[in-house]
């Protein structure tokens, strides 16, 4: 499968905020924002906020404006919305917000969950990049596409990331 990187020497703790954008879900009901949650914490990383948004554009462009503006969220997650059905809206919000765009983050998320799912996959908008100087990850609300973007891509890269976006490596 070929040779990864070396693991990060040392461990850095991370701020993170992690929001799920849905109607319908509630603390309670919300696996995969727990499941985000779970895997950071397991990490090493902190969770510095969470919270369950409605689908409403403006009120996602709005919130995650103010928490870039919050210097102790080095990282967003959301999930939730990334989808083509009428109401979901991430992909649109939070695409023309970002000032870099890491294509490899989509285009590899879509090519594992193809292993998973098939042609589904297509119609994953999974999307990440900087905005300000917060890295900002978009997954899809299904529990395993989290499990596996968690996996896969965030946690082994996260430190490396944050790392670069900072100017420390």
């Amino acid at each position: 499968m070929g040779t990864f990187p070396h693991p990060d020497v040392q461990p850095v703790m991370i701020p993170c905020a992690v929001i799920t954008v849905s109607d319908s879900r509630t603390p309670e009901s919300d696996r995969s924002g727990q499941c985000i949650q779970q895997q950071l914490i397991a990490a090493g990383h902190t969770i510095a906020h969470y919270q369950i948004l409605a689908d409403e554009p403006e009120l996602l462009r709005q919130h995650l404006y103010s928490l870039t503006q919050e210097l102790e969220i080095a990282v967003i997650i959301l999930n939730g919305g990334t989808g083509i059905a009428p109401r979901d809206s991430t992909y649109e919000v939070v695409e023309p917000m970002l000032g870099k765009i890491l294509p490899g983050f989509g285009e590899i998320f879509r090519m594992l969950s193809y292993q998973e799912v098939g042609s589904r996959a297509i119609a994953s908008r999974a999307v990440a990049g900087v905005l300000e100087k917060t890295l900002v990850f978009c997954l899809p609300g299904s529990t395993k596409a989290v499990e596996l973007a968690m996996n896969k891509l965030i946690v082994p890269e996260l430190a490396h990331l944050n790392r670069q976006l900072r100017g420390l490596s």
